[in-house]
């Protein structure tokens, strides 16, 4: 390896030529002008990182002429670590053995790859010839064969195909999901003959088209039939020593099965590997990115480093680097073969060299907003037309939007080629990150007008969850669901209605009442709808339409809510007199930190992180609840908090309820800190005694600055001589008793918790403000939701469900919560499952026997673990992505979704099987659990089965016993709505208004036209419904552009109904923010009611009475008849905009006079 470590050589070549003074994206504008010169040629981007090769790929994809754009492919790299224990994901296999395949077929075209991957061995070309098959109409196919054969070529059998890599077979159908195919394919079998194939959507399983023959690749990078294993095993042998059965790679290939990370074993597999610079025609190009030299020598170095310390595992041998990279003399003499075109790094000293310009910021200084005077100037003195480039639909629009009034017009393309032949501004989208600015084209992107992340982007792509919405919205609304009204009361929904009236068509939320009564809520009226959640459904209230019964019952809470209000206040006042020291946080060290954190935080974590880093600066106690499903990076945010409490000179306590969990965390701040001069500690059953009370000694003494423990950390032994922060993990896995004792530490300390479903009182005090809220709910980048499935117990189903994932060589947790029969169950399970390497882990275990239980599941030297609740709360596989639960009708929400969130930590599809015994053993509640478990299957739910959970349960308490009654006469929404007013009100030193206590102004809106999401636009009626009710709760005109933004990117372009609901929607804030009550423009009449809290003057009012009195009338006191002739929808918002202006401006002329 020492010849990799000297200084690297540049690439030499004879027939090298060189490329200076490009900037950024400049580079892929030089490659697009290259390949149009050279159409009949291989061109190969070979980039210093993946990071610029994906950059230089989305610039490619869209500056390439459409004709052509399938022509620009990358052989992507497999997102792994060199000898890592996971194997790339099949979408990328499948893009790579696409590429592979058009290298091998000669054809033109450009293939970007980083250095690592062209450094990497790939298989013979002679495998992906032959391994790879067409089929066409009429040809003769022998099912079981073929079958066979794909198998041969890695394909996996499943029941429906929707992945890559899959085959399914029913009767004389056969489906297939082939590598480097966009949809699966469906073949009809006649007898032997090929009767029809067509391409299938694998989501809803309908066929897309027709077609007359397809080609099918092979589904790995090596083949799997019974000569390629007997190779496998014949150069296992030759190139390793030792006792075969204790190496699970070479048992799960021998039975079959590919293990995760099989992939590092490619030369097993074939006599000889090749590279990819033999997959090339001799007369291909290289273009070699500036650095590339030098990365290529640090990455083999780093494989190197990573052989070294592995490589002493005798029950998992790796093979040399040599075997599976090229080193860099290799790289260098295989490059020399062709022509190669080097890009230079630019000499920013040397104008004269430079082929490009570097574009200036043009966006606003203090937040991520145009620089509009920037703008303005940069637009008038450049001389050539400008491409704006926005990330999506809904950005263009709004973008053109503001461009427009900044005077500079622009015309919306599709394609590059169509901005290169206008010899005007042009608009577009694409996936560009970074500006181009040449003697040719002058391309800008939200990067150099917005900064990296435009507001809006951030409001749906990476959206930060609001806890409120997940209330208000917690689950789609079925049919006869109670729903409360503001004003009439707890109904029940029976769906969305399209009502005619006065030959206008609107749709309308139909709510049935006691008595038969209907009520019909117009969608621009949702803001006073709300789902009930207090009692369950069968026992929710419903109240009559005219009666005094909701006014009383809403009176009655209310009375009760202001009392409430008065105590929160007095625990508001607590919490505000309890201060901690105020924590400084050093913007270096956190910087630095950041830097060594291997993955891209998610919009919620960084939030999260900022609100935590927040309240540590205050001098006010922090006492916040960070809640965020498993895997999704709650610890991440422990970890700054703690940073910030060391450098503070303060001590950290991290308390979790189990000792998996303690190891766990006690290994991930290890290692996250190994560069930092901290002393942490680990309290736990599995140390020694004498270790503790060490420990114990360094916490009095103030030499341990972070000890992380259970329960024992409880004892009087443990003093601290300057606590500053408790970090709480798994808070409702505590008993009573343990609560109190963390009472204690809350006493001392900031305090942190951290949990996935937090127990509804914990929820209560968030959401009542008592405690502050933070949610990460935004999964990690390829995180897939589990597969989660509730289904009676049957021998065949659990054999079915193991196999399947060994198959994929991964592993399973099986849940049986009995120890007296754990042994039982496992031997069951090896009898059903013969390859199964069976482990058993409870609590009742010797601590060192169960310790190496768990190291042997994590080490894979076990595949299948019979456990008990012991990993609730503690281990993390990420291989192990199928959990079994035996019983699961015996368990909590939480615990249920706790458990299943052992399982699909990675980027693979993960299966949660949660097993019951017959229907009639089940209770209602245990049923009810499992639906809602069942049903939310998506990222980031722990927080909503909490609050489901409390419904189930009951909505319980804020503060007392005799809040419950109450929160189910009004439903737990309507409650907290209410009661934060009334706290509100009392801060404010006013009374809080019993009748009316959220001081709700009616805000109707009704301007005599439709204006509706049309069903032909959006036909789920759950998505319109979600939409009208969002649209209802806006808050501010950004939130309606937002709102636009987002269901133009998802569903297209906005129909003029649709159009006309977004213009009401902007008319109602400005009608609201005037206290206007209600607003109704006709054709040839109009009126306006003010509310009592108007802040238009009366004055003002009868000013324009007086001066136009054939237009404007009084009816009353608060009521403005307007007479007129507005014909379109367009006149009426002109004329209402214009009277409101009128009005609100005459009260400041008069003002000022």
């Amino acid at each position: 390896m020492t010849s990799d470590q000297v200084t690297p050589p540049a690439f030499r070549n004879t027939k090298i030529s060189y490329w200076d003074g490009l900037q950024a994206n400049a580079e892929a504008f030089e490659i697009s002008e290259f390949y149009a010169n050279h159409p009949n040629d291989l061109v190969v981007v070979i980039t210093k990182d993946s990071v610029n090769e994906e950059c230089i790929f989305n610039a490619l994809s869209f500056i390439t002429p459409v004709e052509t754009q399938n022509s620009v492919m990358r052989l992507s790299p497999w997102e792994t670590l060199p000898y890592d224990l996971f194997s790339p994901h099949q979408d990328i296999i499948s893009e790579r053995l696409s590429t592979m395949n058009h290298l091998l077929s000669g054809r033109p075209g450009v293939v970007i790859m980083s250095t690592a991957t062209a450094m990497q061995k790939v298989p013979p070309i002679n495998y992906i010839h032959g391994s790879s098959f067409t089929f066409a109409k009429g040809d003769q196919l022998q099912l079981n064969k073929q079958k066979l054969i794909l198998e041969g070529a890695g394909y996996q059998q499943t029941d429906i195909v929707s992945e890559r890599g899959q085959y399914a077979s029913r009767g004389s159908i056969l489906d297939l999901f082939p590598m480097g195919s966009e949809f699966p394919i469906r073949l009809d079998l006649f007898d032997d003959e090929v009767e029809t194939i067509r391409s299938f959507d694998p989501g809803t399983q309908l066929t897309i088209e027709n077609l007359d023959q397809f080609s099918i690749l092979p589904a790995k990078e090596f083949p799997f039939d019974e000569d390629a294993i007997k190779k496998f095993r014949e150069n296992w042998h030759n190139n390793f020593q030792g006792d075969v059965r204790r190496c699970s790679v070479y048992q799960d290939v021998s039975n079959y099965m590919t293990p995760n990370g099989i992939e590092f074993f490619l030369p097993f597999f074939f006599d000889e590997t090749a590279n990819i610079f033999d997959y090339l025609q001799k007369s291909s190009t290289l273009i070699i990115q500036h650095g590339a030299d030098e990365e290529a020598s640090n990455f083999r170095s780093e494989v190197g480093l990573r052989w070294e310390s592995l490589r002493h595992d005798i029950e998992r041998p790796i093979l040399p680097p040599d075997q599976l990279y090229l080193d860099t003399q290799e790289l260098e003499s295989n490059i020399a073969n062709f022509s190669v075109i080097k890009i230079n790094e630019i000499d920013s000293n040397d104008t004269s060299s430079q082929k490009s310009h570097p574009i200036p910021s043009l966006r606003s200084e203090t937040k991520p907003e145009l620089n509009e005077t920037e703008v303005i100037n940069f637009v008038s003195k450049v001389s050539q037309p400008i491409l704006f480039s926005c990330s999506s639909e809904g950005r263009r629009e709004m973008l053109d939007s503001k461009l427009l009034k900044l005077g500079i017009k622009t015309s919306i393309v599709s394609e590059f080629a169509d901005y290169l032949a206008s010899n005007d501004h042009c608009i577009t989208v694409s996936q560009i990150t970074e500006g181009i600015w040449n003697e040719k084209v002058l391309v800008l992107t939200e990067n150099e007008l917005y900064g990296t992340k435009p507001n809006v982007i951030k409001s749906f792509a990476n959206k930060i969850i609001d806890p409120e919405q997940i209330i208000q919205n917690l689950n789609e609304l079925s049919i006869g669901a109670p729903v409360v009204h503001l004003e009439h009361g707890i109904g029940r929904y029976m769906g969305l209605e399209l009502l005619d009236i006065e030959g206008v068509e609107n749709e309308y939320l139909t709510l049935a009442y006691a008595g038969s009564a209907k009520l019909y809520v117009p969608v621009a009226s949702l803001h006073l709808i709300s789902r009930y959640s207090g009692a369950d459904e069968e026992h929710a209230p419903l109240h009559r339409l005219g009666s005094s019964q909701w006014t009383k019952a809403k009176r009655k809470a209310a009375e009760k809510i202001v009392d409430v209000a008065a105590e929160l206040l007095q625990a508001y006042a607590t919490r505000e007199a309890k201060r901690s020291a105020s924590l400084s946080v050093d913007a270096e060290d956190l910087a630095r930190f950041n830097d060594e954190f291997s993955f891209e935080l998610t919009q919620d974590q960084e939030s999260a992180i900022e609100a935590v880093l927040n309240d540590l600066q205050s001098e006010r106690a922090m006492d916040r609840l960070v809640c965020g499903d498993v895997g999704f990076g709650k610890t991440e945010v422990a970890m700054r908090a703690a940073l910030v409490a060391v450098k503070s000179g303060k001590q950290v306590v991290i308390l979790v309820p189990t000792t998996l969990l303690a190891q766990q965390h006690y290994d991930t701040l290890k290692d996250r800190f190994a560069q930092w001069p901290f002393i942490i500690e680990l309290v736990s059953r599995l140390r020694h005694k004498s270790e503790i009370e060490a420990v114990a000694l360094g916490c009095s003494s103030g030499k341990v600055d972070i000890v992380v423990g259970t329960h024992k950390l409880f004892g009087e032994d443990f003093k601290f001589k300057d606590l500053g922060l408790v970090v709480i993990d798994e808070e409702h896995r505590f008993g009573v008793r343990q609560k109190e004792l963390i009472r204690a530490f809350r006493a001392q300390a900031d305090v942190l918790t951290l949990t996935a479903t937090p127990i509804p009182r914990t929820l209560n005090m968030s959401l009542g403000g008592i405690r502050d809220l933070s949610i990460i709910a935004t999964p990690p980048a390829k995180r897939l939701s589990i597969k989660t499935f509730v289904q009676e117990k049957r021998s065949d189903l659990i054999k079915e469900a193991i196999n399947r994932e060994l198959m994929r060589g991964g592993q399973v947790f099986f849940v049986h919560n009995e120890v007296k029969t754990i042994e039982l169950i496992a031997q069951t399970l090896s009898e059903q499952v013969t390859e199964a390497r069976i482990g058993i882990g409870h609590g009742q275990m010797p601590k060192r026997q169960l310790e190496q239980v768990m190291g042997d599941f994590y080490q894979r030297k076990i595949n299948v673990l019979v456990c008990t609740t012991i990993i609730e709360n503690g281990i993390d596989i990420p291989n192990a992505n199928t959990i079994i639960i035996d019983r699961a009708d015996k368990f909590g929400l939480a615990q249920l979704h706790q458990l299943r969130g052992r399982v699909g930590r990675s980027n693979r599809q993960a299966y949660a099987y949660l097993l019951t015994p017959e229907p009639d053993a089940i209770t209602a509640d245990a049923t009810k659990r499992l639906e809602a478990i069942e049903a939310a299957g998506e990222l980031g739910i722990g927080f909503t089965l909490a609050t489901q959970d409390m419904e189930i349960r009951g909505a319980g308490q804020l503060l007392g016993e005799e809040q419950s009654g109450q929160m189910e006469s009004i439903g737990f929404s309507l409650y907290m709505q209410m009661l934060n007013k009334a706290v509100e009100d009392i801060n404010q030193g006013k009374i809080p208004d019993l009748d009316n206590p959220l001081n709700e102004v009616a805000k109707e809106i009704n301007l005599h036209c439709s204006a509706i999401i049309p069903e032909t636009y959006l036909p789920d009626v759950h998505h319109r419904l979600m939409f009208y009710k969002r649209l209802a709760n806006t808050k501010t005109k950004n939130e309606i552009d937002a709102l636009q933004v987002e269901m133009i990117d998802r569903f297209g372009l906005l129909p003029d109904a649709l159009k006309r609901l977004f213009e009401i929607s902007a008319l109602k804030l400005l009608c609201e923010s005037h206290g206007l009550q209600t607003v109704e423009i006709g054709q040839e009449r109009g009126k306006l009611v003010f509310a009592d809290t108007t802040t238009i003057e009366p004055l003002s009012i009868v000013k324009l009475v007086q001066e136009d009195s054939n237009t404007y009338q009084f009816e009353g006191t608060s009521t403005l008849i307007t007479t007129h002739q507005l014909d379109s929808f367009e006149d009426r918002v002109q004329f209402l905009d214009g009277l409101i202006n009128k009005l609100t401006n005459s009260h400041t002329e008069a003002a000022s006079a």
